[in-house]
């Protein structure tokens, strides 16, 4: 558990140390340009330290392997001579004295193969890691001669990228705002059609009742024509002035009567 959470903590340090590097280069790219190319020349430097001490391994390495090497022929050397004097040497003494002498010489080359094989191998590692930190290098230094391009056409692709951004974030409100201004004219012509419909609506029910009143109204000839008027008096059951005869009040009772007698079903 207490690894799990150390490298959970691990993990969101490098995460905000992330965010804090981008923030950084959004708030200021040319600086974060500069800071970016000093990095990379004070990793060459680096580099270039790094290599010149690799190089100086190898040279000592070589020295050291070439000495031993050197050595070796020369022992080799003597103990090819010491061998020919022993095979044409004829006195027993002397026979004796240059086979110690071989026999000690070979056991010296024999104690050296180890050693010189240590040696060679380290003159190919130190060889290895030189030619690896010269290519590193190269690398870098092509980086470097890169680098500035590189990283002012990001920032402009940056900057770019940012106008872009402010350009969409406009046109998205235009179109909220165009939005909004439809909705308000579609309410605006909603109420106007409501409106227009109420009033519609009144003035058929006004001209109903204008059209209703001239039909009740009595026309022109029922209220001037006397006779007329007398008759609708009469057929209304309403005294009638005037009447004198015996028919015409037998009419007016008739007529009352007829109105007052229910329908028939």
């Amino acid at each position: 558990m207490l690894m799990f959470l150390k490298n959970l903590l691990g993990v969101k340090a490098d995460s905000m140390a992330q965010a804090g590097v981008e923030a950084l280069v959004r708030w200021d790219p040319k600086a974060a340009t500069e800071a970016e190319l000093r990095t990379m020349e004070q990793h060459l430097d680096q580099l270039g330290r790094e290599l010149a001490e690799a190089r100086a391994s190898y040279d000592r390495e070589k020295k050291e392997a070439d000495a031993i090497l050197a050595l070796q022929g020369q022992r080799m050397a003597a103990a090819e001579q010491l061998n020919a004097m022993l095979q044409s040497a004829a006195d027993p003494k002397h026979i004796s004295e240059l086979e110690a002498s071989l026999a000690k010489l070979v056991g010296m080359l024999e104690e050296m193969q180890p050693e010189i094989e240590r040696e060679q191998q380290d003159v190919v590692d130190a060889k290895s890691f030189l030619e690896l930190l010269e290519k590193s290098y190269a690398d870098a230094g092509g980086k470097l001669r890169t680098a500035r391009s590189e990283l002012e056409r990001a920032g402009r692709d940056m900057a770019r990228a940012e106008q872009q951004k402010q350009a969409a974030e406009r046109q998205a409100e235009a179109a909220r705002r165009a939005a909004g201004l439809t909705q308000a004219t579609s309410g605006l012509g909603t109420a106007l059609k409501t409106m227009r419909e109420s009033a519609e609506k009144d003035r058929i029910t006004a001209e109903a009742a204008m059209q209703k009143a001239r039909l009740l109204a009595q026309s022109a000839p029922e209220s001037e024509d006397k006779h007329i008027k007398a008759a609708l008096d009469i057929a209304a059951g309403k005294p009638v002035a005037g009447l004198t005869g015996l028919g015409d009040r037998l009419a007016a009772l008739r007529g009352t009567a007829a109105k007052s007698l229910p329908k028939p079903q």
